[in-house]
């Protein structure tokens, strides 16, 4: 395991232990796990992103922090959010990310999962996944309704 999956998955489990809210300072926290925070700051930024699910919130400086917030929200605010957040255009990676959501969410099946993610990648390019993305959202909204 990589030091970047390291990092993830204390936070992630630190993350769990809190309920959900995380508050951490970046430099004690790599002096703990034996790194930079250069480090910490890049597993934030591509981890614990808002189509992941998380909000952060970060402050710098000597009494700096990191603040990690893993969002609950209804079904229908939930999908909505997905819909109005994947935009006009939207790469193979983002869209992976949000359908894995979908699924830890259990919005979605493995099977739709993976038909999903064939689909996605299939698109010739990022403004078609967005549009893709856009009608899967639908779909399972209305699939939940």
């Amino acid at each position: 395991m990589g030091i970047s999956d390291r990092i993830a998955e204390i936070l992630e489990q630190m993350l769990e232990s809190e309920g959900g809210l995380l508050v951490i300072r970046r430099n004690d926290f790599a002096a703990k796990v034996g790194c930079a925070p250069s480090q910490i700051n890049y597993v934030i930024g591509s981890r614990f992103t808002p189509e992941r699910g998380y909000l952060v919130e970060s402050r710098r400086g000597g009494s700096g922090y990191v603040r990690i917030i893993r969002r609950k929200i209804c079904a229908d605010e939930y999908l909505m959010h997905f819909f109005c957040a994947i935009g006009d255009e939207i790469n193979e990676k983002a869209a992976a990310a949000y359908i894995d959501n979908l699924d830890g969410a259990g919005f979605i099946t493995r099977r739709e999962r993976k038909l999903m993610l064939i689909a996605v990648y299939a698109a010739p390019d990022d403004a078609s996944r967005a549009d893709l993305m856009r009608r899967l959202v639908l779909a399972v909204m209305k699939e939940n309704e």
